[in-house]
């Protein structure tokens, strides 16, 4: 009788575990900030469209 007490507290202990170390890998992946790079298009886009705002406050101030 004394053993099955000893294996099911070894098992509740491990299973603790899992769940608790599975809980922080999920929290440090969500809290991970993912890069990807720009679609070439999309920056071609931000380097124009910041060229006309450099040409209108040109305009602007002349």
């Amino acid at each position: 009788m004394g053993s099955y007490v000893a294996v099911i507290t070894v098992s509740i202990i491990v299973v603790a575990m899992v769940i608790i170390l599975s809980m922080v890998t999920l929290s440090k992946g969500y809290g991970y900030k993912h890069k990807i790079d720009p679609l070439p298009d999309e920056e071609a886009n931000r380097y124009n469209d910041r060229n006309e705002v450099m040409e209108n406050k040109e305009k602007i101030n002349s």
